[in-house]
């Protein structure tokens, strides 16, 4: 057999050195270190068993840095498994295999076990924590449900026809933070439970800081929902459900009503529901559509919103409205897509929730990650731009005599070290404690 050929003029050799792919996700598990995300997990998560299982953390900090990382499955925890160097320079000495974490999944999911509410207690820290640090006192939530496709045998159908599940997911508009989530099976109608998710995520915030206005899709369409609001001194905007009473109401609005407004018109008119305690603005879009999709014979497809937002016109009221596609709709796609969310590993619902909760904490870590410790030109880069232009960072581990050394390149070398000054900083003053301590 002769020489290989080969495009490129160069040679492979293999090398005993200590060599990562991933210096940069190092910056991260530092940031986790600095936050004393470890200390939080254990102390909110159910220890193990025996003396010879794992503590809570040696099974959630490797799933955060995998998912941070770009890994997807727990499978791709094999990665950092294997990397001699990122785990010598994270002190990750012990790591369970990829089977271990399926059945740690399963076992914080079941009834008998508080892994999930701790997770979700591990989570609210660090939201408090990371809202503590931002001047406003006033926020926006935005929720909305999103669809995940898992063709697993107990998934239950979804209103989109497809086998999965269908969490909500709180967020706070102004940060992008992850307020709360909560985990459902794909059948779970839309509209069930929204107040209670809402109030639950009014819990979460820290003292001295409120939700101030609620915007969300035509599930919380409810009485209910606007009377809380109302109750608590909070505006809103809400997808109305286009019900009878709401199509007898557009069809009063008298065509010289309508004002040009984007690729189509808008109005707005007065309307209540039998248990709402006070009426509230119907803000009314149309756009034109084809004759071969008429509704009924109409030439106009609909859209309308609920809001008590006053002093304002109805264009102003549907813009601000309107933003949520950017705070919570894409941010669920950042989720889903950026922090492997879209896949969820384990057969059981049960253990599925805990690993969704696992992403949701990932994703905070890595907006606190961002802003507290990244330059100025960072604040809205995406986690793919974040791996490919940091965490992807090639790097030598070596040692001499007593210390620890990362050789990367010389240009890589200042945003490092200002990023581990960050970190010491965030130590220093405490970073996220449990709220009992």
């Amino acid at each position: 057999m002769g020489a290989l050929q080969t495009v490129l003029p160069f040679k492979l050799a293999a090398t005993d050195e200590s060599l990562t792919a991933h210096g940069g996700l190092a910056l991260f598990g530092e940031y986790l270190r600095s936050m004393g995300v470890a200390g939080l997990i254990d102390h909110e998560l159910p220890r193990p068993g025996s003396a010879a299982g794992y503590a809570p953390s040696v099974h959630v900090v490797p799933q955060v840095l995998m998912l941070a990382g770009g890994g997807r499955t727990l499978e791709d925890l094999r990665v950092l498994r294997k990397d001699a160097g990122l785990r010598t320079l994270l002190q990750l000495e012990e790591m369970p295999s990829s089977d271990a974490t399926g059945d740690w999944l399963r076992r914080m999911g079941s009834k008998e076990s508080d892994g999930l509410a701790g997770l979700q207690r591990v989570n609210r820290c660090l939201f408090r924590r990371l809202l503590r640090q931002d001047d406003r006192t006033a926020y926006t939530l935005d929720i909305d449900a999103t669809q995940i496709v898992a063709e697993k045998r107990e998934a239950r159908y979804t209103y989109k026809g497809e086998k999965g599940y269908m969490p909500l997911v709180g967020h706070i508009a102004e940060l992008g933070l992850v307020i709360g989530h909560e985990f459902r099976e794909g059948n779970a109608a839309p509209a069930a439970g929204n107040l209670d998710f809402l109030q639950a995520c009014e819990r979460n915030m820290p003292k001295g800081k409120r939700i101030a206005a609620v915007r969300a899709d035509s599930a919380a369409y409810q009485a209910t929902i606007f009377n809380w609001c109302e109750e608590t001194g909070k505006v809103f905007a809400i997808g109305a459900d286009q019900d009878a009473a709401v199509k007898a109401a557009i069809a009063t609005i008298p065509e010289s009503a309508w004002k040009p407004f984007r690729d189509g018109e808008i109005v707005e008119t007065v309307h209540c529901m039998n248990k709402t305690n006070k009426a509230f603005r119907l803000i009314v879009m149309r756009r034109a559509q084809e004759q071969d999709l008429f509704e009924s014979g109409s030439p106009w497809r609909y859209h309308a919103i609920a809001s008590n937002r006053t002093n304002e016109d109805a264009a102003t009221t549907m813009a601000w409205y309107s933003q949520r596609g950017d705070a919570s709709e894409n941010r669920i796609k950042d989720l889903k897509i950026g922090f492997g969310m879209d896949y969820m590993p384990c057969g059981t619902f049960e253990a599925n929730a805990v690993f969704f909760a696992i992403g949701a904490l990932t994703y905070n870590l890595y907006l606190g990650f961002r802003s507290d410790t990244l330059d100025g030109g960072w604040e809205r880069a995406q986690v793919q731009t974040v791996r490919w232009r940091l965490f992807q960072t090639a790097g030598k581990v070596v040692r001499h005599g007593r210390q620890l050394f990362l050789k990367i390149s010389a240009e890589a070398l200042e945003i490092f070290a200002r990023i581990r000054e960050r970190c010491a900083r965030i130590m220093k003053e405490g970073g996220a404690v449990p709220e009992t301590s």
